[in-house]
């Protein structure tokens, strides 16, 4: 049995779950003190700036045809705008933790978008991961979802993670026709987050907000955090990934990411595991071998020394 992925596909893997398994913690840090869609308009606008920066520093800023300019403007509206003011009102209404087991649907959303939009069929071994991966979630999280049910805001919460899932799904769609368009992905990606903010800024202006920003080290530190590490280079990370093995098998990452909130919940907030979170566990684990491990494929055997194969 041997791993299927690349070294560099499992590097970008790694850098995604971690880079944004943190960010979770980090939008939490942020609930409360400034309206939701002002933090995610500041977020992006810092690291529209910075890719900006990146491109011109080291010399792969591109000009694009205008005509780009309608898949940039849909990942604008979809992975760096929509999706996010939906997730940030999600986890008004639920724990972080339980949004990131919602989001794990983004590796359904995205075997079934690739399926309806572009007529790729997912692989068996895909949907087997991935379901492998869901029961895990669930049971790392029984407890926290098991008390949903006394909370009349949960069912809110839990529609706006998963349309807010849906449409990231969507985002990444439009991340793969900007880069079949001509569009290098860098060059995408600072594109698509320019339009994010300005549709940020306009749905803020719109709500009568203004751009208020919380100067607190705690505020100031998450938003750092969340501009540099879960933007910059999450997205970078996450869909050179999606150019590398396609959507579906990307978006297992996003499985893997309340095991890093559970890390944390750990440290900080004495999380306590259980068997059926230790069996939960296991099963994420097993999804992971199922959609990036391989058995080599057996070829026909030579024919015996002095004999010949006839035709």
């Amino acid at each position: 049995m041997v791993w299927s992925a690349s070294p560099m596909t499992a590097v970008l893997f790694a850098v995604i779950v971690i880079a944004w398994g943190f960010s979770w913690f980090a939008i939490h840090l942020q609930i409360g003190t400034v309206p939701p869609e002002i933090s995610i308009f500041w977020r992006f606008a810092l690291s529209a700036v910075l890719m900006w920066l990146l491109l011109a520093v080291t010399g792969r800023l591109r000009r694009l045809d205008l005509r780009q300019h309608g898949w940039f403007a849909l990942m604008g509206a979809s992975l760096f705008g929509l999706n996010f003011v939906l997730i940030y009102s999600a986890t008004q209404h639920i724990a972080s933790g339980i949004v990131s087991v919602v989001f794990t649907m983004a590796t359904i959303f995205n075997a079934f978008n690739q399926w309806a939009l572009l007529k790729i069929a997912p692989k068996p071994r895909t949907l087997a991961g991935a379901a492998f991966g869901i029961v895990g979630i669930a049971l790392l999280f029984a407890d926290q979802i098991a008390g949903l049910g006394r909370d009349h805001g949960a069912a809110l919460g839990i529609a706006l993670a998963a349309a807010g899932t849906y449409v990231f799904s969507l985002g990444n769609l439009a991340s793969v026709g900007a880069v079949k368009a001509g569009a290098d992905l860098p060059n995408a990606v600072a594109r698509g987050m320019t339009w994010g903010t300005l549709f940020l800024g306009i749905y803020g202006l719109a709500r009568g907000h203004g751009f208020p920003i919380a100067l607190t080290p705690t505020y100031l530190g998450s938003l750092v955090y969340l501009a540099v590490v879960a933007s910059v280079i999450g997205f970078l990370a996450y869909l050179s990934l999606v150019a590398r093995v396609g959507a579906d098998r990307a978006a297992y990452s996003t499985v893997l990411f309340p095991l890093i909130a559970l890390v944390v919940s750990t440290f900080l907030e004495s999380y306590a595991w259980t068997l059926h979170a230790l069996v939960g566990l296991a099963l994420i684990l097993i999804g992971n071998v199922v959609i990036f491990v391989r058995t080599p494929s057996r070829t026909a055997a030579p024919p015996p020394m002095g004999k010949t194969r006839r035709a």
